[in-house]
Parts: C-alpha cells; structure tokens; sequence
C-alpha cells in the first residue's frame, strides 16, 4: 500500500506551538505556496481573519431585532414578522417570504380535557361533540385514545414528557376552551369533502329550460342512473332533505349496475358531508332569523333523534353478531372457546378466494400450523 500523502493542513489547536519560537523557523522553511493552496495556508496565520459585510449584518441582526426572538412570550408566537404584512394574522406565518404557510392551531389541555369528558364520562357521541367543539371527528377519535393512553401510563408509573408539551403549548399558537356563556371557537373545518371520483370525467347533459336540473339530478347523471320520477322530485324541496332519510335508512338509497359492478347512486354534497345536520340548522336560522331558541331545539331534537337510529342500529347489528358465535366453555377451563361460521364472499376472501387477509393456507395466509418458526407441540399440560 503507498504511504499517504501528508497535508499541509494544521489544526488551530497547535496555533500556540506554531507561533513560538521553534515553530517560527519551521514555518519560515515552508516553500511558498500556489494561489490553489494559499487557503490552507491561511491557518497557519494568528491574525483573525476580517469580517464580510454577510458577516457584521448578521451580528447587527442578532444584536439588535434577533434579541426580542432569543426569549419568547408564554402563549404567544414568537415568529419573524414581515413589516409589510399588515393582516392580523401574520402572527401565525414563521417564514415572512412565504405567506402562503400558515402555522395552524392545536388543541389546548382544557379543551383535549373536555373533549374525553364528554365522549368517555358522558357519554355523548363523537358526532354530537365535533359538532359542538367545531373539531374534526378523526381527530375526537385520535384524542379519546391519547387521552386514555395517558392515564394508562399514570396509573402505571411511567414517566411523562410534561416539560416539553408545555413547551410547545407555550411556543404555537392553540385552541383554547370557551369559558361558560361564551361561543366556543371552531379548531377546524368539520364538514371539508373529497371529490368523489366519479364526478372526474366531463359529461354534457343536455336539459330542457322548463326542467328544473338541481344537485340530485347531478348526482343521478354521473353516477348513470335514470332521472327521478317527476312525483318523486316535487317532494324534495332540498338536497338536504335525502340526509335525515339516508341517515335513517342507509337503505333508501338507490343501486345502479349488477354484479360486481354494482354502485349507490352518488348522493349530493349536502348527503355526504360529514355533518348534515348543520345543512339543516343554517336553513333553520334563515327562516326563523328572530328566534335562536327555537333553533336550537329543532337542532337538538333532529340531533337526539338521529343518535337514537344510530344506537339502534349499533345493537342490531351487536346482536346479530352475537348470535352467530357459538361460546363454549368447557367444565373446569379457563377459556372460552367461541365458534363462528365461515362466510365465503368477495369480502372475505377476496373476488378471486385468495386475498391476503383471508384465513387458511387455501386462500391467502397460512394458518400458525402450518407457518416456519412456530412451536407445533403443546407446551404445558392443564391439570
């Protein structure tokens, strides 16, 4: 192997030892060095090297408008701020040359609080309190379940990372929970909705001008299903007056196709939001613009009455479920053994009887008797 190379270059750890009297000679015996490698000569020098103009801006900076963002405000953003950004919320923009990135609030500890108290302790839906909170439904789910791991792991002794989530609390912009009288403050947009695919490809309808073409004929007409009959559509006075049937009697919808390719006729946005009822509440309140207690109890008796079909529904199909379960429970044992009939469809199986998360080495994953690794062999004896 050829020896290496040695370099020129020279920690500034032995710039004491260099500048000393020995070391002088030394340097004075280097031979001078190419344009190419004056840089590395340039650490053997003691003398500091001069500011760039980038440099002594920087340290203005710091000195002078950097200093306010060393130390920030508790409950307050601590961000840079444009000056030619003259919105209120310019506050919540950390990058001024990109107005566009907006740092979105979180969930305070009191309102993460309520939101268990409510769904776990008194048992109200997680519909019923999305729209009460203005939160998403996915993210009361995600908090129930945050929320309960944490007690877990304070009933258990483990150890939290409290500092550092009040940390963050204090440094971004959160929700906070509407004091008593007060209207709580919507966290997000609860009612945002996909497009739907079907409505990608452009389709040219034509219809007469005495016909009247409202969002529900939309739907019938993407979706390849014949017009409504024309008894049927003078009852619908709005879209929204299919969400409390559909809700109802998922039932009541409409099915086009056969087979495999069969498909419910796509309903309108009013149907398919994830709150309906707030369709109907603002139409509430356009007729009845005087009266905010009467539309309150109109919302609140349309909300009660849809979380009683929902609760029935849930225990019919509980039941249902139940029934086709044979428990056994063998004498002297501590198990329960239960037994359910195998239901051969295209989705349990797959459309072909071989999907992966179907059971048995016959349609996709192999049973543990059958797998590479896994103890065959009974290892302990029940007395």
């Amino acid at each position: 192997m050829a020896p290496r190379i040695q370099s020129r270059r020279v920690s500034n750890a032995l710039l004491p030892y260099l500048t000393s009297s020995p070391s002088s000679s030394s340097i004075s015996s280097i031979p001078s060095l190419s344009p190419s490698s004056q840089c590395l000569a340039r650490q053997f020098s003691a003398t500091a090297a001069p500011q760039t103009k980038l440099r002594r801006t920087m340290f203005e900076w710091l000195n002078n408008e950097g200093a306010a963002l060393k130390h920030h405000m508790p409950g307050q953003t601590n961000y840079l701020r444009n000056p030619r950004d003259s919105n209120e919320g310019g506050g919540n923009r950390p990058f001024p040359n990109n107005p566009n990135f907006i740092s979105e609030n979180i969930l305070s500890e009191e309102l993460r609080n309520e939101i268990y108290e409510r769904v776990v302790e008194k048992k109200k839906s997680v519909r019923a309190v999305s729209v009460q909170l203005g939160i998403d439904m996915k993210r009361i789910a995600a908090v129930v379940r945050l929320v309960e791991l944490e007690r877990r792991q304070r009933a258990q002794g483990k150890p939290l990372a409290l500092p550092y989530a009040r940390a963050v609390h204090e440094m971004v912009p959160t929700t906070p929970l509407a004091q008593d009288g007060e209207r709580q403050q919507f966290h997000e947009p609860i009612n945002d909705l996909p497009a739907h695919p079907t409505t990608g490809p452009q389709i040219f309808y034509p219809v007469p001008e005495s016909r009247s073409f409202t969002r529900v004929d939309a739907g019938r007409v993407f979706s390849g299903a014949p017009a409504l009959e024309r008894e049927v559509a003078e009852k619908i006075t709005h879209p929204s007056d299919l969400a409390e049937k559909a809700i109802e009697n998922p039932n009541s919808i409409d099915w086009v196709g056969k087979g495999e390719n069969a498909r419910q006729v796509l309903q309108p946005a009013d149907v398919r939001i994830p709150h309906p009822q707030l369709v109907k509440l603002e139409l509430d309140r356009a007729a009845f613009p005087e009266e905010r207690r009467k539309v309150a109890q109109l919302h609140a008796e349309r909300m009660e009455r849809q979380e009683k079909v929902e609760t029935e529904r849930r225990e019919r199909a509980q039941s249902r479920r139940e029934k086709s379960i044979k428990h056994v429970e063998p004498e002297g044992g501590r198990f329960d053994y239960r037994f359910s009939d195998a239901v051969f469809t295209a989705e349990t199986t797959g459309k072909d009887g071989r999907a992966p998360w179907a059971p048995g080495r016959r349609y996709g994953v192999p049973t543990n008797d059958r797998k590479r690794g896994v103890v065959k062999i009974p290892t302990r004896v029940e007395a």
